[in-house]
C-alpha cells in the first residue's frame, strides 16, 4: 500500500469538494454573516451545536467569536451548547439525549437570536429537535450540512439560512464545515469593523 499517494488523493478530493463548494456556498455564506451580524449588533447571541466533529466545530466556532478571529475586537456573544457536562448528561440521563440541546435553546435562546446547528448528515435528531425550539423561540437557523442536508433541510423557514456542502463523504463534509465557519468569522468581523 502506497500511503504517499493514499495521503495525496485525500488532498485532491478535499481540494475538489472545497472549489465545488465555493461556487454553490458562497451567496448562503454571505447571507449567514448578515444574519448573525444583524443579531449580534442587536445585543442578541449565536448558540451553536452539534455532535462529535460537528460539536468540536461549534465549540470553534464559539471560541472565535468570544476571544476573537484574526483581527482585534471586542468579544461577541456566542455560547456552544456541546460543552456543560452536568447539563448535558443530566438531560440525557433524566429525558432523552434528542433534547440535550434543545432543553439548553428553550432556556438560554431569545427572539432574534441564531442557532448554528450542524449536521453533516441533516439526520441527528437532537439538532433537529434544538431547530424546533429555535422556532418556537423566534429565533433565526443557519444550518451546516452535507448529503443533501437530510430532514434538517425540511425543517428551514424562509428566514433561516442553509449551507449544506455537495458532497457525501463526512470527513470532506467536515473539512468544508471549517472553512465555512472561518469564512462567517471573518465576514462577521469585515461587517463590524467596517474592514475592505
Amino acid at each position: 500500500m502506497d500511503i504517499v499517494s493514499r495521503i495525496s488523493e485525500q488532498f485532491e478530493q478535499s481540494i475538489a469538494t472545497k472549489r465545488a463548494a465555493a461556487e454553490l456556498l458562497a451567496a448562503p455564506l454571505a447571507q449567514a454573516v448578515d444574519l448573525m451580524t444583524g443579531c449580534l449588533m442587536n445585543s442578541g447571541k449565536i448558540l451553536a451545536c452539534g455532535n462529535g466533529g460537528s460539536a468540536a466545530d461549534a465549540q470553534h466556532f464559539a471560541a472565535e467569536l468570544v476571544n476573537r478571529f484574526e483581527l482585534e475586537r471586542p468579544p461577541l456573544a456566542a455560547v456552544a451548547l456541546t460543552t456543560d457536562s452536568s447539563t448535558l448528561t443530566s438531560i440525557a440521563n433524566d429525558y432523552h439525549y434528542d433534547q440535550v440541546f434543545s432543553k439548553q435553546v428553550s432556556a438560554l435562546g431569545h427572539p432574534g437570536d441564531v442557532l448554528l446547528a450542524i449536521s453533516t448528515s441533516g439526520n441527528s435528531p437532537n439538532v433537529i429537535e434544538a431547530i424546533k425550539v429555535a422556532h418556537e423561540r423566534e429565533m433565526h437557523v443557519v444550518a451546516l450540512t452535507g448529503k443533501g442536508g437530510g430532514p434538517m433541510a425540511a425543517l428551514l423557514g424562509p428566514d433561516d439560512v442553509h449551507v449544506c456542502v455537495p458532497a457525501e463523504r463526512t470527513a470532506r463534509i467536515q473539512e468544508v464545515h471549517l472553512l465555512a465557519l472561518h469564512c462567517l468569522c471573518d465576514g462577521i468581523d469585515c461587517l463590524l469593523l467596517g474592514v475592505e
